[in-house]
């Protein structure tokens, strides 16, 4: 049996350790409770040589611990399971396939992730999987991102109607990157796996809301320059800076065929499977 720590999960900062918040105590306890050991180590202010010789021990390290971090967490974090020469290493790549984003884009928001996938490609001593999910799916349907606000009946578009997003509920993300971890491809190496739960339109999205709501959406159609003018106004917004890289679209879907789910016929969350599940708590979001 491999051991496996997954950064942002089991290996967790001191602090959170010692939080009085109910909510990540019972967190806490859920791990264990499973048999799993709770590794303490600062994965954003210790250096990599620190956070190479908590690695060391371990088969398997799986970066869960990205979204929002500072800039140079991930090269970091990279940098210690490279010293720490771990067998396998998941970095922290949930969601574009940063591959396809231009070089010095959307003000250098994806850098550290191209640049882990260069460190990655460049050395030979440990074995690597990029895992790119597209949006999680829970994200379409915050009032905060925009694009489906159930409460106020509206549904909205980002640059254009027939524009796609592969989406991917997290829980199935994890779900996947177990069948990754337990029963990689005989055929070649796992470097680059994508999934999708689903591949949609924001009209496909429209019309499945409208349909599970029993009830006609406003449709708005928020378009590239309306929606960098957005960002220029509030720089700092990363949910303005998010709307304008699914609208310009630059490695937010693949083809269905390149999935992994798909070619080990393994069935994901759908967004109707989503909307059927969720739609009381969908409608209730503010």
């Amino acid at each position: 049996m491999s051991s496996i720590l997954v950064v942002g999960a089991v290996l967790v900062r001191p602090e959170t350790l010692s939080s009085p918040s109910p909510a990540k105590k019972q967190n806490i306890d859920e791990i264990q409770s499973l048999g799993i050991k709770i590794q303490s180590g600062d994965f954003i202010v210790g250096s990599a040589s620190e956070l190479a010789v908590i690695f060391q021990p371990f088969d398997i390290i799986i970066q869960c611990a990205g979204y929002g971090m500072p800039k140079g967490t991930q090269v970091k974090v990279t940098q210690a399971a490279l010293q720490a020469k771990v067998p396998r290493f998941f970095p922290w790549q949930f969601g574009l396939d940063f591959d396809q984003i231009p070089e010095a884009s959307y003000e250098g928001m994806f850098d550290d992730n191209k640049l882990v996938r260069k460190m990655l490609r460049e050395q030979e001593g440990i074995d690597w999987t990029v895992v790119s999910n597209g949006l999680f799916m829970s994200y379409l349907f915050l009032p905060s991102f925009g694009v489906v606000d159930a409460k106020k009946r509206v549904v909205r578009a980002l640059g254009s109607w027939e524009n796609k997003t592969a989406i991917t509920l997290p829980e199935d993300i994890g779900k996947m990157v177990a069948e990754v971890v337990y029963a990689p491809s005989k055929e070649s190496p796992d470097h680059m796996v994508y999934l999708s739960g689903d591949t949609i339109t924001y009209s496909r999205l429209a019309d499945l809301v409208e349909e599970h709501f029993k009830i006609k959406f406003t449709r708005e159609l928020w378009t590239i320059p309306k929606l960098k003018e957005d960002l220029e106004n509030d720089p700092g917004n990363l949910w303005k800076k998010y709307r304008v890289v699914f609208a310009t679209g630059h490695g937010v879907f693949w083809g269905e065929e390149e999935s992994f789910n798909v070619k080990r016929q393994i069935p994901l969350t759908s967004v109707p499977d989503y909307l059927e599940h969720n739609g009381k708590m969908i409608e209730d979001l503010e």
